[in-house]
């Protein structure tokens, strides 16, 4: 059984001046960690910009006896984000924990969406978690030490209308979960994604009320918690929502090997039932599972 422990840890969280971030901030700092709260504070289509947002949560944060300090810069600001690890590890010496939490919606169906509203949430969803990952990543290596947690989403793992933007760059980061754990996991470094479903300013007008109500963000932070803790597990998705708990996994199907003369768009049509069946269908460890199977199933083939 996992252990959920924090001893003497350090955490970035970003996006934090509000809903799910603010959450996962104060919780961290109730169990002894020292947390950065970084925020923009922007409105939710990630226009303007102001410190106070993070600086108020700071300020909940000590009159519950913790330890914080603000960050009001952007995600996508790569040397602003440099500075803010640097202040970290200048004042407390070490970072240990990354919550790339920060986030932006410019929602419209794919035929009315520009190509500058694409860009801007990949910049902030891919590209700032990338930043902050990238300026952290070198002093956990040298750390042997680091708990990373990545924020997909549900509209990534299965879609959704009017989100193509936003669910483009939400699957994006299990991509970059799915390979910084090859990299660090021998280095010490976890990294993991969460899934999140909640009432914040980024859902509050494409959720029934009712669902709202139940949908708070506090149902959400025990799962980032543990992901933070050293006890964390590394290339684990987990979704949360409304006191629900579950793991999403990509899965491959068994599929079929075909000789080179075989191999036509007409075969593929022929067997379709075959590759889709989803009897003996796996989860591969990396990359090179894909590849693996299909050499295996060449062999049989060729074995008769």
């Amino acid at each position: 059984m996992s252990t959920v422990e924090f001893n003497d840890r350090v955490a970035i969280v970003t996006g934090a001046g509000a809903g799910l971030g603010r959450e996962h901030a104060k919780e961290l700092a109730r169990r002894g960690v020292k947390v950065v709260v970084n925020d923009f504070g922007g409105a939710r289509d990630g226009t303007g910009g102001s410190a106070t947002v993070a600086e108020q949560v700071v300020a909940e944060i000590e009159a519950e006896g913790g330890e914080a300090m603000a960050a009001g810069c952007s995600v996508t600001d790569m040397p602003a984000v440099e500075k803010m690890v640097a202040d970290a590890i200048a004042k407390w010496g070490h970072v240990d924990i990354l919550v790339n939490n920060a986030g932006v919606l410019r929602d419209k169906s794919f035929h009315k969406m520009t190509m500058e509203d694409f860009q801007f949430v990949m910049d902030v969803h891919l590209t700032g978690s990338a930043n902050c990952t990238k300026a952290v990543w070198d002093h956990m290596r040298e750390r042997q030490y680091g708990r990373i947690v990545m924020t997909t989403s549900s509209t990534g793992l299965y879609g959704n209308f009017g989100q193509v933007n936003y669910g483009a760059a939400k699957m994006a980061v299990v991509g970059m979960m799915n390979s910084l754990h090859q990299e660090g996991a021998g280095k010490g470094i976890h990294t993991n994604c969460i899934s999140p479903v909640a009432a914040t300013r980024m859902t509050e007008d494409i959720m029934p009320e009712e669902a709202l109500k139940a949908l708070v963000p506090e149902a959400v932070t025990p799962a980032v918690v543990y992901l933070c803790s050293d006890g964390a597990p590394s290339k684990t998705i987990l979704t949360a929502g409304a006191g629900g708990y579950a793991a999403a996994k990509i899965f491959e199907t068994e599929g079929i090997w075909l000789p080179e003369d075989k191999r036509s768009a007409e075969s593929i049509a022929e067997n379709i039932d075959q590759i889709l069946d989803e009897t003996g269908m796996q989860q591969y460890a990396n990359g090179g599972g894909q590849g693996g199977k299909f050499f295996r199933r060449m062999q049989e083939v060729m074995k008769g």
